[in-house]
């Protein structure tokens, strides 16, 4: 990141899909399981640096509502994998004054899971050095599909007209609402979409894409996201002069 970037240079709230550990497993003649466990060391990295760079917000797309319909033994070693980081990890997270909280479907999930997934967020709920989202069982359809339903309830009720919904009642309903967007989303593993993560959410935030695996993520590819991040003109559609931002230099 260049050494002048000040504060606002830097994202408040950053969202990444961690693709490419089935890969970088494949790649190296292992059981797509061994990248998993590379790729959750990744996500101590990430935490770590955003925590030092003063990021706010980190949201990871952990397992989408898709990922069910993979084979039953990558499923469970997957599942076995979260249970182990939820033992793990949590009171470390804790000390370092981390929030962590789930958003998707849980009743979808067992229920060793779901009780960890409470004590976990029941442990950090007063941290404030960084909120850390897992979305799990997570799909943005989901998301938008959620809040409705969460609507209509009021409309049914009498609370609510329907003229009266608009999007920020909408927004209200949605997962991730008591925070800011994204400012910045990052995918690994080269694919270029967005694959049903925070649909409603990232409506106006950057897109950094990399080849990079994601267990092979590290600073310096961190880094990499964020200088290109402080050099991009936000106008949110406006244009230049009426978002305040300066234009960029034209060769």
């Amino acid at each position: 990141m260049p050494s002048d970037a000040s504060p606002a240079r830097v994202p408040r709230h950053l969202a990444v899909i961690m693709d490419g550990n089935g890969r970088w497993a494949e790649r190296r003649r292992r059981p797509r399981a061994i990248g998993h466990r590379a790729g959750a060391r990744a996500v101590n990295l990430c935490i770590d640096f955003c925590i030092e760079h003063g990021i706010q917000a980190l949201t990871l797309f952990a397992f989408s509502s898709e990922n069910w319909g993979r084979p039953d033994e990558e499923v469970g070693a997957l599942m076995k994998l979260f249970l182990n980081a939820l033992d793990r990890e949590v009171d470390e997270l804790h000390r370092c004054g981390v929030r962590v909280r789930f958003i998707g479907e849980r009743e979808r999930f067992g229920a060793a899971i779901l009780a960890r997934m409470d004590a976990a967020e029941a442990t950090t709920r007063a941290n404030t050095v960084l909120h850390l989202t897992i979305a799990a069982s997570y799909g943005g359809r989901w998301d938008i599909a959620n809040a409705a339903r969460a609507l209509a309830r009021e409309v049914a009720a009498g609370r609510l007209q329907p003229d009266d919904i608009d999007e920020a009642s909408l927004g209200l309903h949605m997962a991730l609402a008591d925070l800011p967007a994204p400012d910045l989303f990052i995918r690994t593993g080269g694919d270029l979409r967005i694959s049903n993560f925070l649909l409603w959410q990232l409506a106006y935030t950057e897109l950094w894409f990399t080849e990079t695996l994601w267990p092979d993520v590290d600073a310096a590819t961190l880094r990499q996201a964020l200088a290109d991040y402080a050099m991009r003109e936000r106008r949110f559609g406006l244009t230049g002069a009426q978002a305040g931002t300066p234009q960029r230099n034209q060769e």
